[in-house]
C-alpha cells in the first residue's frame, strides 16, 4: 500500500493567516473547520507556549473529521528552550527551582510531570483516534558538545507508544563524524528523525538536508522556507520564515517525501514558513503537486460568506 502523506501546516492560528487567508471576519470558533476542509493534519504549536486545556482539546476533537490529525509540538521547557514560570501551570510555578535570571531549571521530576499532564490534556484527541506525533523542536542550545542524547530517553518513553518526531537544531549532530550514531539512537528508540528544508548555508542552526526513516511507523518533514537571513536574524515569526515557495522548489520537496513515503506507511509534511498566507498557500499546491485534492480554494469560500 502507498504511503499516506499528511500535509498541513505549523499553526491553524497564526496571526498571518487570519490576515490574509482566512475569509475576512470569519468567527475564530470557524476557524479550525474551515482549516480542515482544506487540510488532513496540522501542528498545534500553541502547546510550545502553555499546556493546552482538555474542553478546548475536546472541542478541536469534536470540530474536526474523522481522520484528521493533530501532531503535538511539546512545551519548550521540554525542548530545552529558556523557559518563565508564567508559561508553567500555576499550581506548578511555586514547586519548581529556577536560575538567578528567573528561568526555569528542567529537572527530571518537573519533565515528568509536564508530560504527563500534557498526556491528559491531549487525550481527547487520543480517543477520537485524532492524535499524531509529539514533535519535539530542540533547542540550538543542545549542541553536541554540551548535551548527550541519552538525556531524551526519559522523555521518549514517557510518550510512548506515542512517536516522538525530534528536530535537531544544532547541525552537529548530523555532521560526518555523528550522523550515524545520531540516526541509530533515534531508531533504537523508534523516535521519527525529522528532516527539513531549510534555508541555505552551513550556520549552527541551519540543518543540512539529510533524510532519513528513524522509525518504522511514520516519516516527518519540515519546511521552514528558504531566507538564510532572516532565519539567522530575524525577530519576528514573519521574519524568520517568510518564504514563498515556486513551483520548482516545492516539486523538489515533493521529490525528498515521495522518497520517504516509500519506506513508511505514513510521512507528515508541515509547513513552517508562516509569514502571512505563505504556509498554507504552499501546503495547498504542494497537496496539488502530489496528485491530492486541496479542497476548496480560499476565493470560493470567502465568496460563500459574502
Amino acid at each position: 500500500m502507498p504511503a499516506r502523506i499528511l500535509v498541513g501546516t505549523s499553526s491553524w492560528a497564526d496571526p498571518g493567516f487570519v490576515e490574509d487567508w482566512y475569509p475576512p471576519g470569519l468567527p475564530a470558533r470557524d476557524r479550525l473547520p474551515w482549516y480542515a476542509e482544506r487540510f488532513e493534519a496540522v501542528e498545534l504549536n500553541s502547546s510550545f507556549y502553555a499546556l493546552p486545556k482538555r474542553e478546548t482539546v475536546e472541542r478541536w476533537a469534536r470540530v474536526t473529521p474523522p481522520g484528521f490529525t493533530f501532531d503535538v509540538k511539546l512545551h519548550r521547557l521540554l525542548s530545552r528552550h529558556s523557559t518563565s514560570l508564567d508559561s508553567l501551570p500555576p499550581d506548578l510555578r511555586d514547586q519548581v527551582e529556577t536560575t538567578s535570571r528567573g528561568r526555569v531549571k528542567l529537572t527530571e521530576d518537573l519533565e515528568a510531570e509536564m508530560i504527563d499532564r500534557l498526556l491528559a490534556e491531549v487525550a481527547p484527541l487520543s480517543e477520537a483516534g485524532k492524535l499524531g506525533a509529539f514533535l519535539l523542536q530542540l533547542t540550538p542550545g543542545f549542541a553536541p558538545d554540551r548535551h548527550e542524547l541519552g538525556e531524551l530517553t526519559p522523555l521518549i518513553e514517557r510518550l510512548q507508544p506515542h512517536v516522538t518526531a525530534i528536530e535537531f537544531r544544532h547541525r552537529g549532530w548530523v555532521n560526518e563524524k555523528r550522523a550515524e550514531q545520531t540516526l541509530a539512537y533515534l531508531s533504537e528508540h523508534d523516535a521519527a528523525f525529522v528532516c527539513v528544508d531549510a534555508p541555505p548555508g552551513d550556520h549552527v542552526p541551519i540543518m543540512p538536508p539529510l533524510d532519513a526513516v528513524t522509525s518504522d511507523r511514520l516519516a516527518f518533514f519540515r519546511a521552514h522556507g528558504r531566507n538564510t537571513e532572516g532565519y539567522l536574524k530575524g525577530r519576528t515569526v514573519a521574519e524568520r520564515f517568510g518564504w514563498v515557495y515556486a513551483d520548482e522548489e516545492l516539486e523538489e520537496i515533493a521529490g525528498r517525501v515521495e522518497s520517504l513515503a516509500e519506506e513508511v506507511p505514513q510521512v507528515t509534511m508541515m509547513f513552517n514558513n508562516n509569514r502571512s498566507a505563505d504556509a498554507p498557500t504552499a501546503a495547498r499546491r504542494f497537496r496539488e503537486l502530489i496528485g491530492q485534492d486541496p479542497g476548496p480554494a480560499p476565493v470560493e469560500a470567502q465568496e460563500r460568506l459574502a
